[in-house]
């Protein structure tokens, strides 16, 4: 398989895995999509990891596939290709992308579907499809203005340059650089400090946050306010709230 998913101790990793440069594909998108579903369902998965290897997280799409591919053959293509993405991007569980060497096109636009990035000091990340006369076609040109905003999201999309990871780090591509060979084990800390906590409530948070950033503020606050009032209906706010007052913040232990 040219995606796998391997689960442990409440941390799902979904693993690329297509040598040399991980190109993502026809299949590989498709297989992607159904281990964002399988990682949406499991409850034994609390946080999820995307990581392409020591080497690479991917290169971008698979350009020799795209050339054979005329007009009709896209448009029949180009939606199962975004909502490849977007099954990764909604995820309801916190998602940490761990980036090796090259995250392009492509790529990059998986990335983005995280909701953290750690880079490796060896990471390049960019959107280059200008350069093949094309623009971002995954979620790019709409998911990288929002995270970045939109004058630096121009600047990558209209000339397709390349970052480092420096730069990344400090236009807000990545939220955290760490030595190349220690991307994976602090990508996984992160999950796996997430997925001892309390499950719906996180759930919650990351839905309010994602869904807020895409209405006006007054149907952000009713989504807000709904999931605030429900989480009194949980387990987990009857025990964090006992721990807290019985022992104090930050103690409380979830299920």
């Amino acid at each position: 398989m040219t995606v796998n998913l391997e689960v442990a101790e409440g941390v799902g990793t979904i693993r690329l895995d297509r040598p040399p440069m991980n190109a993502l594909d026809i299949a590989t998108q498709d297989r992607l999509k159904e281990l964002a579903e399988e990682a949406t369902r499991r409850d034994d998965v609390r946080a999820v990891v995307l990581y392409g290897g020591e080497k690479v997280f991917a290169a971008g799409a698979d350009i020799k596939e795209m050339q054979a591919m005329d007009h009709t053959a896209m448009v029949l293509r180009a939606r199962g290709l975004q909502d490849a993405f977007t099954a990764v991007a909604r995820i309801p569980k916190p998602v940490v992308a761990a980036v090796t060497g090259y995250a392009l096109g492509g790529g990059c636009e998986l990335a983005l579907c995280a909701d953290y990035r750690v880079a490796g000091e060896n990471a390049k990340l960019g959107q280059p499809e200008i350069l093949l006369g094309l623009i971002p076609g995954a979620g790019g040109t709409q998911r990288l203005p929002r995270l970045i905003g939109p004058s630096k999201a121009k600047d990558l999309i209209f000339t397709g340059r390349m970052v480092k990871a420096d730069e990344a780090l400090t236009m807000g591509l990545v939220d955290r650089v760490v030595p190349a060979g220690e991307v994976y084990e602090a990508a996984h800390a992160w999950a796996a400090r997430l997925a001892q906590g309390p499950a719906i409530a996180l759930r919650a948070a990351k839905e309010a946050i994602d869904t807020g950033l895409e209405a006006d503020i007054d149907t952000g606050l009713a989504v807000e306010r709904n999931w605030f009032a429900g989480l009194f209906a949980t387990e987990d706010r009857e025990r964090g709230m006992r721990s807290f007052v019985e022992e104090g913040p930050g103690k409380a232990k979830f299920l």
